[in-house]
């Protein structure tokens, strides 16, 4: 079963326009989580926003926004003053402009989310806008409220619908430069490229997801289920050894010893 979708709008490109729904394309909702408890009585802690002067509890319908503009002084802005600034972007991703899929970096990407026609009708002009794009090599730019800021998002075709992933702010991607800038720009020998690229060739596989797996988690949920049926933990993994890095004299020798031993003990290739 889909999850429900958390957002839904409309799609518009100039005088097309169609209902949409969108819904978080990752989840984080299988990973263990742990509840704070008080180890004496084994019930859950439960935390409340405390008053930084007076250190009483305040309650819910106390509790208010407030923007700093000086030392302990605040301007409190209420919910409904917040609401009134929404755009028209709360509700419409309206397609501004098109740009060519590669001319974004990966960098800029922040979150995908999916997003779907919401109603038969509007099927049509979903499709044709998504296959449009898909065709061209193009990616629709908008910008959209989410959270409560405006953001730039991207719209990528994807099989039967299509991804919005939100953008980076400016502020918020640093310049390579900065950290790459001072790394020699020296080509390198030929043989050492060539027996490179081999290593590579050697240990190229197809992608799994499985690859991503989080061997902690399944480890953890093992313990779970030990503690549950009053057995003993399991054993703690042992970390493999690592080797210890040793100051590479002849890259050469290394690369020839490293495909040597590719040869003798790593999987074919499939």
């Amino acid at each position: 079963m889909a999850p429900r979708s958390f957002w839904k709008g409309y799609l518009k490109l100039s005088l097309v326009t169609c209902q949409v729904a969108m819904t978080p394309a990752t989840s984080e909702n299988e990973k263990v989580r742990f509840h704070t408890l008080n180890r004496e009585t084994g019930n859950r802690v439960v935390s409340h926003y405390v008053d930084a002067v007076t250190g009483k509890p305040v309650d819910e319908d106390d509790e208010a926004k407030g923007y700093p503009r000086g030392e302990d002084d605040y301007l409190i802005l209420e919910d409904d003053e917040l609401d009134a600034v929404a755009l028209e972007s709360t509700r419409t991703i309206d397609i501004e402009m098109f740009v060519p899929r590669d001319s974004i970096e990966w960098i800029w990407y922040d979150t995908p989310h999916y997003l779907t026609p919401s109603d038969p009708v509007g099927e049509e002009a979903f499709s044709v806008i998504r296959e449009a794009m898909a065709a061209t090599g193009r990616v629709g730019i908008s910008r959209l409220v989410m959270y409560r800021r405006e953001r730039a998002v991207m719209l990528e075709p994807q099989g039967k619908g299509i991804i919005v992933w939100t953008l980076r702010y400016g502020d918020e991607v640093r310049d390579a430069d900065a950290y790459f800038g001072g790394i020699r720009e020296e080509k390198p020998e030929p043989k050492l490229m060539s027996l490179v690229k081999t290593l590579i060739e050697e240990r190229t596989r197809p992608w799994d997801p499985s690859l991503v797996d989080d061997p902690v988690q399944d480890r953890l949920l093992d313990l779970i289920a030990a503690k549950k049926k009053g057995r003993r933990r399991p054993a703690k993994a042992k970390a493999p050894e690592a080797d210890t890095p040793s100051n590479v004299i002849n890259i050469m020798d290394a690369l020839k010893k490293s495909l040597a031993a590719e040869g003798k003990g790593a999987p074919k290739r499939r």
